[in-house]
């Protein structure tokens, strides 16, 4: 895999299967997290879609919906997209299904965990529902176990 130069350079499409500019949301923060609809974690969805609207302004959330975790995310982009906005009113972008570690791995999440492309640190996707906060230089801010609610001060305090 090339190295890539910067995140906004990453290619990657919505659920809906349309390309994603990142560069386009440079000037603001980017929070990724894997998803998938049928986690302990999944009601995190709620809280994200609050940490959104609240800080609207700055910040940009991006669900990646990912099977790699108990296959826990079996739908289709229709499924999953329903699943969403009916039972937690999501409006944030979601991107296509991807794997976001192993052989496979979306070349989002390469830069996301290796510090050979994010200049940050090094990490490894534990489970659904790990955020990665960047900046709005496209910087790797730091990243976030599924433990942390969205909501959190430890993510929080970098967005006031």
């Amino acid at each position: 895999m090339i190295a890539t130069a910067t995140l906004h350079d990453i290619k990657i499409n919505s659920l809906q299967g349309q390309p994603i500019d990142l560069y386009q949301f440079k000037g603001k923060k980017l929070l990724f997290v894997n998803v998938a609809s049928k986690c302990g974690f999944t009601p995190q969805y709620k809280d994200l879609q609050n940490l959104q609207e609240t800080y609207k302004d700055n910040l940009i959330i991006i669900g990646v919906p990912c099977n790699q975790f108990g296959k826990q995310e079996p739908g289709v982009a229709n499924d999953i997209q329903e699943f969403c906005e009916v039972n937690y009113g999501v409006t944030f972008l979601m991107t296509e299904k991807i794997e976001v570690k192993g052989k496979n791995q979306h070349p989002l999440y390469q830069w996301l965990t290796q510090k050979k492309l994010n200049a940050k640190k090094n990490s490894t996707v534990k489970w659904n529902f790990q955020k990665y906060l960047v900046d709005e230089q496209g910087e790797l801010i730091d990243y976030y176990y599924s433990i942390t609610n969205p909501t959190s001060s430890r993510i929080t305090k970098h967005l006031k």
